[in-house]
């Protein structure tokens, strides 16, 4: 293959092996890789925030499971830890569901056994006042969330109750992750789940916020090209110019 300087480096970097398509698909892996190389030359996220939002993005896609074992040991062997890889994963599934998650929780284990990694264990939360822990983070991402939840009809309101217990005050309220690397990463499920436009809108507007830039959030988008398509990519910045222009 020839490979530019980027691509070389990614792929010295990054992965410990031969790929499986260089055998039998050579030209494609070495567009796919000189690709990933241009994308390095226009982004402006660290490496590690690089691999995190592809891990992200590949945990909620089906049928990823060859091309996420391969971006796991690239996380690693940039200084990913283990405990930081699982809760990429763990904050999927209040997004995407255990469904899509599970087998990458499974193929993440089968790597940390290969490499004789032992996972640190997070202290676990009191599911006391998870509620209120959630709410509050809730209130940091979105100031209006009082009134969203005040207007929701009442029987509705144990799914915004299940919200802040759950999807906040259970996964968000976990250490290991920053917050502002949790939202990035739930602005990744959404976009890579491809639907669910208003959640996208608030999520962006939140990532704003909390100090993820309209700069920042174009990198993750182009940074996921190669794992999500131009249509998804190009829903994602109309989305983000939209969420832009209201605060102008």
């Amino acid at each position: 293959m020839t490979l530019t300087y980027n691509a070389k480096k990614i792929y010295e970097n990054w992965f410990d092996s031969k790929s499986e398509l260089e055998e039998s698909n050579a030209s494609f892996l070495e567009d796919y890789l000189n690709f990933l190389g241009d994308i390095s030359e226009v982004i402006n996220i660290d490496e590690k925030t690089r691999l995190s939002v592809i891990i992200a993005s590949l945990c909620v896609s089906k049928g990823a499971k060859s091309s996420f074992k391969s971006f796991i040991r690239a996380a690693l062997n940039v200084g990913i830890s283990a405990k930081e890889i699982r809760e990429i994963l763990y904050q999927a599934v209040p997004y995407a569901g255990l469904g899509k998650v599970e087998d990458c929780i499974f193929l993440a284990d089968e790597i940390f056994n290969e490499r004789y990694i032992e996972p640190e264990n997070m202290p676990k939360k009191s599911r006391e006042g998870r509620g209120e822990r959630g709410l509050e983070i809730q209130r940091k991402l979105f100031p209006a969330v009082d009134k969203f939840i005040a207007s929701m009809p009442n029987d509705q309101k144990h799914i915004m109750e299940f919200l802040s217990q759950n999807c906040f005050g259970d996964f968000y309220a976990r250490d290991g992750l920053s917050l502002e690397l949790r939202e990035l990463l739930t602005f990744v499920y959404i976009t890579t789940l491809g639907f669910a436009k208003p959640q996208l809108l608030g999520h962006i507007a939140a990532n704003f916020g909390i100090g993820n830039d309209r700069a920042k959030l174009i990198s993750v988008v182009t940074t996921l090209i190669p794992f999500i398509g131009y249509p998804s990519a190009l829903n994602a910045l109309s989305a983000i110019n939209e969420i832009s222009s209201s605060k102008n």
